[in-house]
């Protein structure tokens, strides 16, 4: 199966934020991979107020949730790139997903964790499983996570060079669970 969809969804507006060169990063391997078409989709652009409602419930939808409501219904699955804050990953996130029920139902999620500490976000990506499977999302087993950010990653990318390959692995793993989701919407 080729041309899935795989939007990456940059789940911070933090002032000197880190993750934006690896949501960045992760765009551009997902693009360079020829059955996946992707873009990244960044909460500080998007600008999505505090949540009062759901999108399907509102007559008045902020544009910015609008816009990601319709890249992700168009979706055949996910990744979201965030950061750990606190053992655990932002709030700006949170409400962006509290704006999303059906845009996320069994789409497959793979989920990119970035820490400026040794562990590499691991407990905000529990965290972020546990909601997603609330949601009905399907967050895939792989994970890929950055610890050390500002050591591991510069603008131009990794400077860790085992993580290229372990993103390799990452991609094709959630390419698999896509591409099974995608079988499953397309029987009916």
């Amino acid at each position: 199966m080729t041309d899935l969809r795989i939007p990456v969804l940059l789940g911070s507006v933090r002032r000197n934020r880190q993750s934006p060169k690896v949501a960045r990063w992760i765009t551009e391997a997902l693009q360079t991979d020829d059955r996946i078409t992707s873009e990244l989709l960044d909460l500080e652009e998007l600008a999505i107020p505090i949540m009062e409602e759901r999108l399907r419930m509102s007559d008045n939808q902020p544009p910015g949730a609008a816009k990601l409501s319709e890249a992700l219904a168009a979706a055949d699955g996910l990744v979201i790139v965030t950061p750990e804050y606190n053992n655990g990953y932002p709030g700006v996130l949170k409400n962006a997903i509290d704006y999303l029920l059906p845009e996320l139902k069994r789409k497959p999620v793979g989920i990119v964790t970035v820490s400026a500490g040794g562990f590499g976000g691991v407990n905000c990506l529990a965290q972020l499983r546990l909601v997603l499977l609330a949601m009905g999302a399907a967050p895939i087993p792989a994970s890929l996570p950055v610890s050390r950010v500002g050591q591991s990653f510069s603008d131009e990318g990794p400077t860790d060079a085992d993580f290229g390959d372990r993103a390799i692995r990452f991609i094709d793993e959630l390419v698999w669970w896509t591409e099974a989701a995608a079988r499953q919407r397309n029987v009916g």
